[in-house]
């Protein structure tokens, strides 16, 4: 009796294809609906980081204790219960089994694996050394996993604090202060300018309040489509994070961290230095940094220079990293230095999300504040006024 797993989009096609192998079918089943999408779960769920750390661990840790790569893979199959996972591991099975690389899988998924992911598995492969580049790829995943946690929960307390904040005003100025305006306004004592300003926005947030949501919900999905999906909206806002202050920095060193991280890896796995340099600009995600390292590939080692000198005539990188890595160029152990560099930058990082988290804090309280004491304020001078009147 045979077993095995085929990829098709019913158990009709199922039927048809074992006909053709001269194979008579004891039973057909569907691996938790992987078979039946096929493909469609790639695109229809998301491969976290979380998901290809465990990945790559496993992995290591299969071909450590020899476990050739065939059935490290049906071993995976059957642990992993997300289908997406599973049918992509479905798929590298039947690629391989077919002859093709084992990197070939993954080039169909840029979306999920990135260019380094996938240069560092076919130089592993090449190089027969696939235990050490997937122990690799786990290790700078995890660092990745980290910074990102490390980013999103000091952003918790400054993003509740502004929407609770934003929900707390919304609700002053749309039901409090139209109620107060109309008494102000409609009374025999006329309200300081200020004041009226202050009335007049509350009495329009009033009356046109079933308008006013609508438009901030679309103009809050529009801004994010814009911004998220489109060319020109994520190079916008690129831009302006770039020139923002302390975020420019945070965004600068995690780049430092990428590129050093990233360039460490492929030249571990083997890789040559311009190719390495080539993957790792196209990884960095900060267009000086990458402008810097295509020009000291094409423009630099590709003309004669050393490393370490085409690294000195891009002042966008710091100069304790241009003398560290022609240093380490002289000494032949680059990788472990620029090892040295990300574990740096990765605490430069943690510094300056606590200086943005430090600044962030009282700049929103104050920011909050001032628009309350402008509320109150334009309230409390028109009572002052009508209790000086009656006591005249």
């Amino acid at each position: 009796m045979t077993e095995g797993d085929l990829e098709a989009q019913g158990p009709a096609e199922v039927l048809e294809w074992m006909a053709s192998q001269g194979l008579r079918p004891v039973s057909v089943k569907a691996m938790g609906g992987v078979e039946k999408k096929g493909l469609g779960g790639i695109f229809s769920q998301s491969i976290t980081v979380a998901d290809k750390v465990f990945l790559t661990k496993y992995l290591a840790l299969m071909l450590k204790v020899g476990t050739d790569l065939f059935a490290a893979i049906d071993i995976l199959i059957a642990d992993f219960d997300k289908p997406v996972v599973k049918s992509l591991l479905i798929e590298v099975r039947d690629s391989l089994s077919k002859g093709k690389p084992f990197y070939s899988t993954f080039t169909r998924y840029p979306k999920y694996f990135s260019p380094v992911f996938v240069n560092l598995i076919k130089a592993g492969e090449a190089s027969g050394n696939l235990e050490k580049v997937f122990d690799d790829l786990s290790t700078s995943l995890e660092k990745e996993q980290i910074i990102r946690g490390r980013v999103k929960g000091a952003l918790i307390y400054p993003v509740v604090l502004v929407v609770l904040s934003l929900v707390i005003l919304f609700g002053l100025v749309t039901f409090a202060l139209p109620k107060i305006a109309e008494v102000f306004l409609s009374g025999a004592i006329e309200p300081p300018t200020f004041s009226r300003v202050v009335f007049t926005v509350g009495l329009f947030f009033g009356n046109y309040i079933f308008v006013i949501i609508p438009v901030i919900i679309l103009a809050a999905i529009g801004s994010w489509y814009f911004l998220r999906k489109t060319a020109a909206g994520r190079e916008v806002w690129g831009r302006t994070l770039s020139n923002t202050p302390i975020i420019k920095d945070i965004l600068y060193r995690l780049a430092l961290q990428r590129f050093a991280s990233t360039l460490s890896s492929l030249l571990r796995s083997g890789m040559p230095i311009l190719e390495s340099l080539e993957i790792t600009a196209d990884s960095v995600g900060h267009a000086e940094l990458k402008a810097a390292l295509l020009r000291i590939s094409r423009e630099g080692i590709t003309k004669g220079l050393t490393i370490g000198e085409a690294f000195r005539h891009e002042p966008v990188f710091p100069r304790v990293v241009v003398n560290l890595i022609a240093i380490s160029e002289k000494a032949g152990h680059m990788e472990s230095i620029l090892d040295t560099l990300a574990d740096f930058y990765e605490t430069e990082i943690d510094t300056s999300i606590k200086t943005l988290v430090s600044f962030l804090e009282p700049a929103l309280l104050v920011v909050i504040g001032l628009v309350v004491a402008t509320i109150a304020l334009s309230m409390i001078i028109p009572i002052y006024q009508l209790t000086t009147q009656l006591n005249q």
